[in-house]
């Protein structure tokens, strides 16, 4: 495998990048000075959005369709990936691969289907495991990963025992790559948001006042989280100065339920 040359512009792939944390990433990335691959699963016209902002920053963008939940369809999205590095960058590689594509679902756990658990594993699991699998070929030596998990996966809210066994497994499953691919300098690392104004889960943290208000009033710093807090968190760690970081959980929560 190669590294990327020197001083080239890193290629950050990051799913889910349309909207919510994954938007909010893409563009902290490229204000840091990465180009950004970015994909979507139904929204164009808002991928597209993403990529002018992009591209009015001064850096190289492109948005691929993908379905975290298809992994029959990543072989494919594989050679969409290597055709549009040769055709955007004359490239073969990117650098940096952020796994944020996700859905939610707030069940109590009495009254989760067994359809709703396949339907998540197929995404936060099965999908991140997957889909790194198929597109590590493509990446550089001495890349970097950040898998997306949750503060659920340490604390305990009722309705959330599927969604946040899901993130406990990204954790585990992240040691796991840090070790097995430390040999090619690829380090691994896992950041777990808290409840962040976004609309995930149908913009419930963002738009239910009283929901706000309870998990303001659970945070050491007086607020629910912003996207500005994890995107430019996520994009940080990706920067050279932050290479000796590896396998490690990074919660960013504002200080949720101490």
């Amino acid at each position: 495998m190669s590294q990327t040359p020197p001083h080239a512009t890193p290629i950050a792939l990051v799913t889910g990048g349309s909207r919510g944390l994954g938007r909010n990433t893409a563009l902290h990335l490229a204000r840091k000075g990465s180009d950004v691959v970015l994909t979507y699963r139904s929204q164009k016209a808002e991928a597209d959005e993403v990529v002018a902002q992009i591209a009015s920053l001064g850096r190289r963008a492109v948005a691929l369709s993908l379905d975290v939940a298809q992994t029959t369809s990543f072989p494919a999205f594989a050679d969409s990936l290597g055709e549009a590095l040769q055709r955007g960058w004359r490239r073969e590689r990117f650098d940096h691969l952020v796994n944020n594509a996700g859905t939610g679902l707030h069940a109590r756990f009495v009254e989760t289907t067994e359809a709703q658990l396949d339907a998540l594993y197929s995404v936060h699991v099965k999908g991140v495991f997957f889909l790194t699998q198929a597109l590590l070929p493509l990446m550089n030596d001495g890349g970097r990963i950040v898998n997306l998990s949750s503060g659920l996966a340490r604390f305990t809210l009722p309705g959330s025992s599927a969604y946040g066994s899901m993130k406990g497994a990204v954790e585990v499953l992240t040691r796991y790559m840090a070790r097995e691919l430390g040999p090619r300098g690829i380090a691994v690392n896992v950041v777990a948001p808290g409840a962040i104004e976004t609309d995930f889960n149908g913009g419930a943290v963002r738009d239910n006042p009283q929901l706000n208000l309870q998990i303001a009033s659970s945070t050491a710093l007086g607020r629910a989280g912003q996207p500005d807090d994890i995107g430019p968190m996520i994009a940080s760690l990706l920067q050279p100065d932050n290479r000796w970081i590896n396998a490690q959980r990074i919660e960013a929560s504002g200080g949720m339920f101490l």
